[in-house]
């Protein structure tokens, strides 16, 4: 036979071997919601800002964009040589995500900040009672 030779495969995990009987473990940005399906779930960090009420502030909006930022980059301190261009990109993202809240128009009538809250720990539950 001529060409490349092919790689080893290593076995698989067993949990990920097919007639097992055994499920896979869920992805960890996947939790489960009440009704017992998987949810994707943003950053924990980050919560929705758009419909709610009252209505998000600039400094839910900067620490949002913080976060943001801090993700994408990896870094949550940023070394001198990098903090120039860690603010601005903080600065844009903030102006960027308060026009987009500003603009953005619902048929819903604004959230409660507390019905939201409850809902976040119910989802953490559920996902806690499955996973035992």
């Amino acid at each position: 036979m001529t060409g490349r030779p092919v790689p080893e495969r290593r076995p698989a995990h067993p949990a990920y071997r097919r007639g097992t009987g055994r499920r896979r473990p869920a992805p960890p940005w996947r939790e489960m919601s009440a009704a017992g399906r998987s949810v994707v779930v943003m950053c924990r960090n980050i919560r929705r800002l758009h419909n709610m009420a009252p209505p998000a502030d600039e400094d839910e909006i900067r620490d949002a964009a913080l976060q943001y930022v801090r993700k994408i980059s990896g870094c949550t301190r940023p070394s001198a040589a990098n903090r120039e261009a860690f603010d601005e990109a903080v600065q844009a993202v903030a102006a960027a995500t308060s026009r987009l809240v500003a603009e953005l128009v619902s048929p819903a009538p604004p959230r409660s900040r507390e019905a939201e809250r409850a809902r976040r720990s119910g989802l953490r539950r559920a996902g806690a009672a499955a996973a035992e």
